[in-house]
């Protein structure tokens, strides 16, 4: 090795995000070299605004039993409301005072994180249901516009080199800080970058604030990598391994493992990654009978037990290697057309054989060069995965280091391995049974879809209106005409502008939108004039709640938080015991939206049987929908005609002077 490059190691390994920058900057390393290698060089490092975050804030007291009760009005007759009311006044005046003590004693003595962050792992691992549908969401990529790209080898070739340049950048310190920009002509640029790389990182923060830009959490995103989850009884643990240089490949329920680092940890050329994909394409000739990936799909505990086996029976190395792995990719050998439900179906659960869901996400490709994420939840939430999925799709198309003319390099017989696993009888046995049972449970869920192009942001935006506000609104009236009820109902909101935040509750179901799906059902409707007042009222509400969420000052983490330690010091609570509390938490409506580029759909299965799992995307002049739910429990086809009819009258409305 050149001795610039071993000088350039050295350094690196004390001062990675700094050093590497002045290096690049001072052209001590070949441009050629920092192209193919980075897929950005932040002039700020990556983590630098990380030690000067913000603590998330625990809310008062007051406030939160204010909001809690705002949000079961919608959703109570009068007498249980009442009872609910003397519960929360109860517990305000009285335990609920010791137990905010308690939460607040608790933060004082972990200012290196949030006080939600520990619960929330520990609610995750601790959870024993299957995580493929049930935790784990999918993000279909949109395809490239030039067919030529879409040839799966080639697709998969660039989107894993992407993937492995977003990784040695954030590994360098050299991946643009997540910022949220308030207005973007005035911090998106270079004078700020250089004020801000000027700062020591203690108090970099507070001069973007000045700004009026936000930094993000970034803590989650070195767990993209090298991680996994582990099944154990009772509770999972996420596990890392930062040394491996390695991808795993799935092929026809097969596993394959090769390397894509250098012992340097520079991304090996990317002919010979080419070669070593084309390999596993051209030798997985039989579908495995017995695929182990299968295995993932099941109850934790039961798993646990099986990898035990697994790893009892001469397999604790291929486990190994499927763990330490940078990540998975799954080759799937069915071709999807265009058809959503076949596409959204196949990366949401697919039939379990070509998937490892434990790992912390899965590039999935098809055939015919349909592309996605697969992302186990526990590790993190969507802002990581959504930035990740961004970047390599806007690199694999603008920079696309393999073309339909490239020729592979490399002996990749002699560098690519098949993980053939060892299997007792009673492991077959387990893996036959688990996989019909998995496509029972497949078969059971429905996915529908809407995608409804008289509406966007736009005409929301013409209207002075948050599209979505619209899109909840929408949701809140067209689940009331199929069903007649008003539901609990969710909408997850990121706390990334704090340190170690994770996700706040919004309730989109509220006395305001209560009010208007009654009034424009009615049969004595109000004036259109007086309809498009009452949007307005219902927009203005749901952007309070979701500013106060984003901002940490939610109820449901808060009460969530004081749960645990009633429950850790036996400490009677009326409130945490009042069915109306456990029935405000059976979320019938699940939604979540992550608007990108990059994004063709996104979505997940219902949190609970009868409920329905909402994925929506608004874009500029249009918006899109994907519903999953469990048939009689839901009907998932009607809610979508009825979200069909609601959004006429809605944009009917909105249209009108």
């Amino acid at each position: 090795m050149p001795v610039l490059r071993q000088k350039v190691d050295l350094l690196t390994q004390q001062y990675p995000p700094q050093v590497m920058y002045k290096l690049l900057k001072n052209n001590c390393i070949s441009k050629e070299y920092a192209d193919y290698q980075f897929i950005q060089k932040s002039k700020v490092p990556t983590m630098h605004f990380q030690p000067s975050l913000p603590r998330l804030p625990i809310p008062k007291l007051d406030l939160t039993c204010e909001r809690y009760l705002a949000a079961q009005r919608p959703l109570l007759i009068e007498e249980a409301y009442r009872k609910t009311e003397y519960n929360v006044n109860q517990f305000r005046t009285g335990v609920g005072k010791q137990l905010q003590d308690l939460l607040k004693n608790y933060d004082r003595q972990n200012k290196h994180t949030s006080y939600i962050s520990e619960f929330w792992f520990d609610a995750y691992l601790r959870d024993r249901k299957p995580i493929p549908i049930n935790y784990n969401p999918m993000l279909v990529l949109h395809k490239d516009e030039r067919p030529e790209y879409n040839d799966q080898l080639i697709r998969t070739s660039n989107l894993v080199i992407s993937s492995l340049r977003f990784y040695k950048s954030l590994k360098a310190g050299l991946l643009e800080p997540e910022v949220f920009h308030l207005n973007p002509r005035k911090s998106n640029t270079d004078s700020f970058r250089n004020i801000c790389s000027s700062l020591p990182p203690s108090v970099s923060w507070y001069a973007a604030y000045l700004f009026k830009a936000y930094p993000l959490d970034m803590s989650q995103y070195p767990n993209l990598f090298n991680s996994t989850r582990i099944p154990e009884i009772d509770k999972d643990r996420l596990f890392s391994n930062r040394q491996g240089k390695h991808i795993t490949v799935q092929y026809k329920g097969h596993f394959y493992a090769f390397r894509v680092l250098s012992d340097d940890d520079d991304i090996i050329p990317a002919g010979q990654i080419l070669a070593r994909l084309k390999y596993v394409l051209e030798h997985g000739n039989s579908k495995n009978e017995f695929p182990v990936g299968i295995l993932t799909t099941i109850e934790r505990n039961k798993w646990a037990t099986l990898r035990h086996e697994l790893g009892e029976n001469g397999n604790e190395q291929a486990l190994k290697l499927i763990d330490s792995a940078l990540f998975n990719v799954c080759l799937d050998h069915e071709e999807l057309g265009d058809d959503p439900y076949g596409i959204t179906r196949n990366f949401l659960h697919g039939d379990g054989e070509n998937r490892w869901f434990d790992k912390s996400f899965s590039l999935q490709i098809s055939k015919d060069g349909h592309a996605a994420v697969n992302f186990e939840h526990a590790w993190g939430d969507g802002v990581a995965v959504l930035r990740y999925v961004q970047d390599i799709y806007k690199d694999s198309r603008e920079n696309p280091f393999i073309h339909p003319n490239s020729r592979p390099y490399d002996d990749a017989i002699q560098n690519v391995i098949r993980l053939d696993m060892h299997l007792t009888d009673n492991l077959k046995s387990n893996i036959m049974q688990i996989k019909g049972e998995y496509k029972r449970i497949c078969k059971s869920l429905e996915i529908d879809y809407l995608i409804f192009d008289r509406i966007g942001k736009n005409v929301c935006k013409k209207q002075a209106v948050s599209p979505d506000s619209v899109m909840q609104l929408g949701f809140q009236v067209g689940y009331y005409k199929m069903t007649g009820k008003f539901v609990p109902s969710y909408e997850s909101c990121s706390t990334a502008a704090f340190k170690h935040g994770r996700t706040e509750t919004v309730r989109p179901c509220t006395t305001a939108t209560k009010a208007f799906t009654l009034a424009i059902t009615s049969k004595n409707k109000p004036s259109d004039a007086e309809l498009k007042n009452m949007i307005s009222d219902c927009s203005r509400i749901h952007n309070q709640l979701t500013r106060e969420a984003a901002m940490g000052q939610g109820f449901d983490r808060h009460l969530f938080a004081l749960k645990k330690f009633a429950d850790k010091t036996n400490m009677v609570c009326n409130i945490f015991d009042d069915p109306y509390y456990a029935s405000l938490n059976h979320i019938i409506l699940s939604t979540s939206t992550l608007n990108s580029p990059a994004i063709f759909a996104g979505g997940f299965g219902p949190v609970v049987k009868d409920g329905l799992g909402v994925g929506y995307i608004i874009k500029d002049d249009h918006l899109g929908v994907l519903v999953t739910c469990y048939p009689p429990y839901q009907n998932g086809s009607d809610f979508i005609d009825s979200l069909r009819g609601t959004f006429e009258e809605l944009v009917n409305l909105l249209q009108k002077d």
